[in-house]
């Protein structure tokens, strides 16, 4: 499978925990791989984006009895999406929808988005929600299920940054063992065994 066709599967499903530990277990093969070779740089985030990310996946899902999107390392997850799955031109909206909330926190607070204050952060961050869910509710035309995967980066800025949010968190370690309780690769596997000795398992 193709990571690009693996993320597309991901995007599938209306909610995250449903996918299944199967595809959980290739999600991490491939980001162990694209991470291996590239020795663990980001490669499509520069220091400030980064931190842009950072802020927002942690306010999004912040730590509780269990670590949140920083914890989970949901930036480096969305830096592996920009780079091995999105397209030039999914790429460059999403960068530009990150300096987007540079621009408005600079505006409105005098400051980048990451050095503003949580409260200033927390407020633009509502307003953008606000904002994503008025669009996200108006009537759209229909697709078929393969219109909607190839669209999963494409829309609002905000409601693609929460989708990569949920992504990178429920399909980490974190997300799917510590929140979920679930097994990345549930049961065991026993091989050959004698009638009597499958009967004692």
């Amino acid at each position: 499978m193709q990571r690009r066709e693996l993320f597309r599967l991901l995007a599938a499903g209306a909610v995250m925990p449903a996918v299944g530990p199967s595809v959980i277990a290739l999600m991490h093969n491939a980001m162990r791989e694209s991470q291996a070779a590239s020795g663990g740089a980001l490669r499509s985030l520069d220091a400030r984006q980064n931190a842009t990310v950072t802020v927002m996946a942690e306010m999004i899902l912040p730590q509780t009895e269990t670590p949140g999107a920083q914890g989970a390392k949901v930036n480096e997850f969305i830096d592996v999406i920009l780079t091995d799955w999105a397209t030039d031109d999914e790429r460059k909206t999403f960068l530009q929808g990150l300096a987007g909330v540079d621009e408005r926190s600079e505006q409105l607070f005098g400051k980048a988005f990451a050095d503003s204050a949580a409260a200033q952060q927390e407020s633009l961050l509502r307003a953008m929600d606000e904002e994503w869910a008025r669009v996200e509710h108006l009537p759209k035309p229909h697709h078929t299920a393969h219109q909607d995967r190839d669209q999963q980066l494409q829309g609002n800025f905000f409601g693609v940054f929460k989708r990569l949010t949920l992504f990178g968190y429920y399909t980490s370690e974190i997300g799917f063992t510590q929140e979920l309780k679930k097994e990345i690769i549930p049961g065991s596997y026993h091989g050959c065994r004698l009638v009597a000795d499958v009967n004692k398992l």
